[in-house]
């Protein structure tokens, strides 16, 4: 079975390298949350080419089952508006063995990184990047499923560093 394990932290941006890679744009709406269906656009910040993807997420915050299978843009496009109001907006970039994610739109002002491991027991890399803040893997309200669902934004006074 195919299976995610990341962990997830938010960004001291002040901290953040200058010098990035260019970051990837994407939007991703949500077709359902028990499990979760998502239908993503990545249009490339490097040769500028969209891609879409449809993934199942099992349930889990740190470890999950995962699913992703590359459809035709224009049905990508198509399922986006059948998410209403559950879509996400946010740059991505790849930095070493991080993702580093820069809300756009209504979740403006928050940035996530995180990063893949191998399995399950795997350490984290030591020291962490300064620029690493706190760890919210366990915190629901950092999902990406979560923040399209939020109405009200930021949800409380403690979701930045």
């Amino acid at each position: 079975m195919p299976t995610e394990i990341e962990r997830r932290f938010l960004i001291v941006p002040r901290l953040l390298p200058r010098k990035l890679p260019k970051a990837d744009r994407i939007v991703q709406g949500f077709l359902n949350f028990a499990p979760v269906v998502r239908v993503r656009l990545r249009r490339s910040g490097k040769d500028g080419r969209t891609r879409a993807y449809l993934t199942v997420k099992g349930h889990g915050l740190r470890v999950r089952a995962e699913y992703e299978y590359a459809i035709p843009v224009v049905h990508a496009r198509a399922l986006l508006k059948l998410c209403g109001a559950a879509v996400i907006e946010k740059d991505r970039t790849v930095y070493g063995p991080w993702e580093i994610d820069v809300y756009r739109g209504r979740h403006r002002g928050l940035q996530v990184v995180e990063i893949e491991l191998p399995h399950a027991r795997a350490k984290l890399p030591n020291p962490l990047p300064e620029w690493v803040g706190r760890e919210v893997t366990e915190d629901p309200r950092y999902t990406n499923s979560h923040l399209a669902r939020a109405k009200k934004w930021p949800p409380g006074k403690d979701f930045f560093v």
